[in-house]
Formats: structure tokens, C-alpha cells, sequence
């Protein structure tokens, strides 16, 4: 199956590099660039792209409404965020905007292509040094959790959720419990709308701020 991607940055130079290195996978097909936030929204809206990468910073509508109004589309729009700031109210906002991946400027070729990839999977990948940044933060900060211990789940649903937060795809998770890729899909989905969660890094974090992993 060939992904289909819009690429969303106010620098042509970065939506051409942006192009070029996606256009050299066989599975990826760049069908669109938007140079601000507004044109993205109505791109995406149009051409259905499988993930739209998204740069956090551009005029007329940032990135971080972008990624809100299209994580509330039905179906919604997978969407990447793309910047050079990895400070933890850029973090938090672009996880709290509903984005399946983070990905700093400065990260290899390869790391794109693969967010991209996982995105469309429904799945999230985050440059290591932001990711390595929540899970200090999500360390750091009170277990929001009852005295008793962590959250009483069923068995299945606590062993995907732990996968999960330890950072297991959806296949490995198959794989690592003997469960099938839609059952696999299936406990996040339920695990994730139970809790009012948007998406897996928000089910990772609450994993982590519940106790249900140490």
C-alpha cells in the first residue's frame, strides 16, 4: 500500500527537502505542500492524505491548531509535527493537539520516513531527546493515581498498555503477548476512548502517571 502525505512548511526549501526524502521510498507519495496552516487544513480535507507532516510554526494558523482540527475530523488526519524547538510546553502541546509524532528538525533522514510510517499506522514516534524529556517529566511528577496502587485493569488491556508505554509497536505487542495485530488495535482503541485519550503517547504517559509502570 502506497502512504499518501502532505508535507505543511511556510520555507520551500524545507518542503523540498521534506520531498525529496520521502519521495525516495516506494511505499510514500508526497501529494501536496501547503505553506501555512490554513492551506494544510484545507489540503488535508480535500485530498485525504494518510499523515500530513506539519511544521509547528507558520503564519496564518500554527501547527498546533492545524493538528487539533484535523485530529477532530472524521476520519481524522494523522499528523506528524515537525520543529527545531524540543522544550516541554512544545512537547506537551503538540501531544495535547492530538499529534501521532514529534519530530525535530535536526533528526536523520531515516527518523522521518519511519514517523511518517508509524503515523500511518496508527501508531506515534518521537525524537529521542523529546521523548527521553517526558518520560523524566512523567518520572518526576506525583503518580496522579489512588493510594490503593495503580489502576485496576483486566489483565490483556494492563499488558498492551504496558507495552505500549514501554515503546512496542503494534506488531511487536502482537507478537511479545500471542495476540492478533486487530485485537492489538482494538484494546487501544477501547483503552484510549475510556480515558478520553487521543492517542498513544497520551496512553503512555497515563501509564506511566497511573503507576501501571514503573
Amino acid at each position: 500500500m502506497t502512504l499518501r502525505i502532505i508535507i505543511a512548511d511556510d520555507q520551500a526549501m524545507v518542503c523540498a527537502g521534506f520531498r525529496m526524502i520521502l519521495s525516495r521510498e516506494s511505499d510514500i507519495d508526497v501529494v501536496g505542500e501547503a505553506a501555512n496552516g490554513e492551506e494544510a487544513v484545507r489540503l488535508a480535507r480535500e485530498l485525504r492524505p494518510d499523515v500530513a507532516l506539519v511544521d509547528i510554526r507558520m503564519p496564518v494558523m500554527d501547527g498546533l491548531r492545524v493538528t487539533e482540527l484535523l485530529a477532530q475530523d472524521e476520519p481524522p488526519t494523522r499528523v506528524v509535527i515537525v520543529t527545531t524547538f524540543d522544550d516541554d510546553e512544545t512537547v506537551y502541546a503538540a501531544i495535547g493537539a492530538g499529534a501521532s509524532g514529534i519530530v525535530l528538525k535536526d533528526a536523520e533522514p531515516q527518523f522521518l520516513v519511519d514517523a511518517v510510517r508509524t503515523a500511518a499506522g496508527d501508531g506515534a514516534l518521537i525524537s529521542p531527546s523529546v521523548a527521553a524529556r517526558l518520560l523524566r517529566s512523567a518520572a518526576g511528577h506525583p503518580r496522579r493515581r489512588a493510594p490503593a496502587g495503580p489502576p485496576d485493569l483486566p489483565e490483556r488491556e494492563a499488558a498492551v498498555v504496558r507495552a505500549v508505554a514501554r515503546g512496542l509497536t503494534n506488531a511487536e505487542i502482537a507478537d511479545a503477548l500471542g495476540l492478533s495485530l486487530s485485537s492489538v488495535k482494538a484494546v487501544l482503541t477501547e483503552a484510549r476512548s475510556r480515558r478520553g485519550l487521543r492517542n498513544r503517547t497520551e496512553l503512555a504517559i497515563w501509564a506511566w502517571e497511573s503507576g501501571l509502570v514503573d
